[in-house]
């Protein structure tokens, strides 16, 4: 008997783990990523563009475009 975990095995597990992962995200977004509105600095700003850009990046990979 194989016990090995197939690609689609794999795949599932790291479909879910993204799922996992998204969620929390869009709850950190919906939170505004704990940000203070009268205490935002260019600092945060940035780190939201890198974010940004690796969210891009991602879509790329799978849709072949960025958004």
């Amino acid at each position: 008997m194989n016990t090995q975990p197939t690609a689609l095995d794999a795949c599932l597990a790291s479909t879910a783990s993204i799922h996992i992962k998204l969620a929390r995200l869009r709850q950190l977004a919906d939170d505004h990523f704990s940000h203070n509105p009268d205490a935002i600095h260019w600092g945060q700003v940035g780190d939201l563009g890198r974010v940004e850009q690796a969210l891009d990046d991602l879509l790329e990979i799978f849709d072949g475009q960025a958004r």
